[in-house]
């Protein structure tokens, strides 16, 4: 399953970093995003968001949905 990871870091002045890893489950993609975490910023970040990551090809958009009418 593929994931996204955001981290939040910079204190006062927040900024993200995000990329994804690929990972049978959320604890492996923990231990990886882990791994990923660019050494310059790791002592100031203060969140860290896993979620699963929407595939752009199958994600569907309001105005490709029928409306019925």
């Amino acid at each position: 399953m593929n994931y996204q990871i955001t981290i939040r870091f910079g204190g006062r002045h927040q900024r993200y970093h995000t990329f994804k890893v690929s990972a049978d489950d959320a604890a492996e993609a923990l231990r990886q995003a882990a791994d990923k975490v660019p050494t310059e910023i790791a002592s100031d970040v203060d969140l860290v968001e896993l979620r699963v990551a929407v595939n752009p090809d199958k994600r569907s958009y309001l105005e490709e949905t029928s409306s019925g009418a």
